[in-house]
């Protein structure tokens, strides 16, 4: 056990390393990086272009250079066309910068309104509490400004000296230019080299793996392929709506340039958080010198906030968020690391290169801790955040979880996979001494107002399937069905009983929850009964002498009656357990309540056909506890 412990300390401690090393090559090696991350980029936007020339018959060298050119040519196209487009709105400022001088001199200068006399105030305000706070010598010059002897001439008034920084040499002033100039260029060339070798390199990356991880490095590639290629395709086309949605908005409100404007928005929206900033800075900047009210100028800011709010939370998530596998935190925290690391540029390429660590993550057990960290997927199952919920006994949050999984499961399907494991979880918790005996009423109390609540709107919403069921041909329709819920052994069994219950009275059958009870308590309510199914419900730990004796004194007296084992959640051998507990008349045991339903409706014929379930069928009876809905 320590040696295992001590693994595991050494194995996160190497990775840890590792992580600072990477971090740190990726700082200094920038240079040869930063244009191998571009090339791998565009790499995954222009296979598919290289793939369709290659179709075409046409060489494979052949057809990166086309491809290369053409998006080259386009981008090229693009940006020439936009520059043109903001020399002249350059040309165009000098015009109305009377206009947006007035507007800044309004905004910062004192008026006659209220702010500007509360500044006004604030400023005389200020002075005082200067005066009261300097010296004497400094306060009288303060008040007698034309005593006031010349810098240098005095201690109290010592002349101050600036150094002033010699002036860069040309080459110096070229570094800004050969690095962006560099990267581009290096950014061209790898792109040419990774298209036109992109097998060799993908077999060479699986080599590095070994020949035992194949499956796991075709599925990561893959993964990181298509999530790549559908972000960038997404957004794409996200951002070009957009960007005419822009275009119309400003050609209606009548700005100048309105054209260049949604372009300009629709390219900068491909940096994350700061582009769209940008885009609405220039048209907001020039509205103010085209239009002499302010009216316009609010419209062209209420409409870049509007559509962003609007692109931000709820288009971009909805349409491609689930695409990227990416978090809202993780976006922000991988758009932070990589301009730290990287710049500007490392902005732009933050969330690409974040998707491809979470790929990584996701199919390397190593590095998992990226998946969980940045992923977008629960960290942890909807049952586990159940039962962690009433632990902390927030009864609210823990109800907000039901009802998310409601949303995309059905009630049977909650029960198994959230509720019960939930109470399997509880049971092994308070077998093993580690709760409290008032946390265990609250867990119960809690999740028994939650069944019964979920039963209750599950009954009142006719059009859903589960709550409707009729009789196959074999049953006469004058007799219903009658189903037992026997608990075994404890509170959490008779959970069990219940949900059972409740699930089958949904399908058109009369089911009673029997609580837990003496023995002779059960055999009574059975006889009074006259049962057609009767269910034994137990969760593990599982009461094994107590489902034995409560099988055989059930047989015992109702020789005919059909008798079935449910231990939900199961683990071991079911099979074993159910010839243990009924000394070999049933062979199996079921382990879920969806099968458990499924066993019932089968045995007794009731079919899958919806129809109104009949009114005397209506409500569930708890015989000897509450009733439930």
């Amino acid at each position: 056990m320590v040696g295992s412990s001590m693994t595991r300390v050494l194995s996160r401690l190497y990775i840890t390393l590792i992580s600072v090393l990477v971090i740190a090559i990726l700082y200094l090696a920038k240079v040869l990086f930063l244009p191998l991350a571009f090339a791998i980029l565009f790499a995954f936007l222009l296979a598919p272009a290289v793939s369709l020339f290659e179709r075409m018959r046409l060489p494979r060298i052949l057809a990166v250079l086309i491809v290369i050119l053409g998006f080259g040519s386009v981008l090229g196209i693009i940006g020439w066309t936009v520059l043109n487009q903001l020399v002249d709105v350059a040309d165009d400022l000098p015009v109305y910068g009377t206009d947006i001088a007035e507007k800044m001199a309004a905004i910062h200068g004192p008026t006659n309104s209220s702010f500007g006399r509360a500044r006004r105030e604030v400023e005389h305000l200020n002075q005082q509490l200067g005066l009261a706070n300097s010296t004497p010598a400094t306060a009288a010059m303060l008040q007698h400004p034309s005593d006031q002897k010349a810098p240098g001439t005095s201690a109290e008034k010592p002349l101050q000296v600036q150094e002033v920084e010699r002036p860069s040499g040309r080459l110096v002033q070229l570094g800004g230019i050969v690095e962006p100039l560099l990267t581009g260029f290096l950014s061209v060339v790898f792109t040419f080299f990774v298209l036109l070798e992109r097998e060799d390199l993908r077999n060479r990356v699986i080599r590095l793996t070994g020949h035992d991880h194949l499956n796991l490095m075709t599925q990561a590639m893959n993964d990181a392929s298509r999530r790549i290629s559908r972000y960038f395709l997404l957004q794409a086309m996200v951002n070009t709506v957009y960007g005419a949605l822009v275009f119309i908005a400003l050609y209606l409100v009548g700005l100048p340039h309105a054209l260049l404007f949604g372009a300009l928005s629709a390219m900068l929206r491909f940096i994350p958080y700061v582009g769209a900033p940008f885009a609405a800075l220039l048209p907001t900047i020039l509205s103010l010198g085209v239009f002499h009210e302010w009216t316009n100028s609010l419209y062209i800011m209420s409409i870049f906030l509007f559509l962003e709010v609007v692109t931000a939370n709820y288009a971009e998530p909805r349409l491609y968020g689930k695409h990227t596998g990416l978090s809202s935190l993780a976006i922000l925290i991988a758009a932070a690391f990589w301009t730290l690391l990287w710049g500007p540029v490392g902005l732009i390429l933050s969330v690409p290169l974040t998707v491809c660590l979470v790929v990584v993550g996701r199919h390397v057990p190593y590095l998992e801790f990226l998946t969980v960290m940045l992923g977008d997927q629960p960290a942890i199952a909807p049952s586990a955040g159940f039962y962690q919920r009433l632990l902390a006994r927030d009864e609210r949050e823990a109800e907000e979880i039901l009802e998310n999984c409601l949303k995309e499961k059905s009630l049977e399907e909650l029960y198994d996979t959230v509720i019960l494991p939930a109470l399997v979880m509880s049971e092994q918790d308070r077998h093993q001494k580690d709760l409290e005996e008032s946390t265990v009423r609250f867990i119960l109390k809690t999740t028994r107002d939650l069944i019964e609540e979920l039963g209750t709107k599950e009954a009142a919403e006719p059009t859903k399937e589960n709550t409707s069921g009729i009789l196959s041909a074999e049953v006469t329709p004058t007799i219903i069905p009658k189903v037992l819920s026997i608990a075994v052994h404890d509170d959490a069994d008779e959970l069990g009983a219940i949900m059972l219950a409740q699930l089958l009275e949904c399908r058109g059958m009369r089911s009673i929850a029997v609580p837990v009870g003496r023995l002779e308590q059960v055999l009574s309510i059975a006889s009074t009964e006259n049962p057609d199914v009767a269910f034994l419900c137990g969760l593990p730990p599982f009461g094994m002498a107590r489902s034995r004796r409560l099988y055989r004194s059930l047989r015992v007296q109702h020789p005919q009656l059909k008798i079935m084992i449910g231990i939900w959640k199961y683990p071991d051998d079911g099979a074993k357990a159910a010839q243990e507990i009924s000394r070999g008349e049933e062979g199996r045991i079921t382990t879920t309540l969806a099968e458990a339903v499924a066993q019932v409706r089968s045995f007794l014929g009731v079919s899958d056909a919806t129809a109104p379930v009949n009114e005397e069928n209506a409500a569930l009876v708890s015989v000897g506890g509450p009733s439930v809905t």
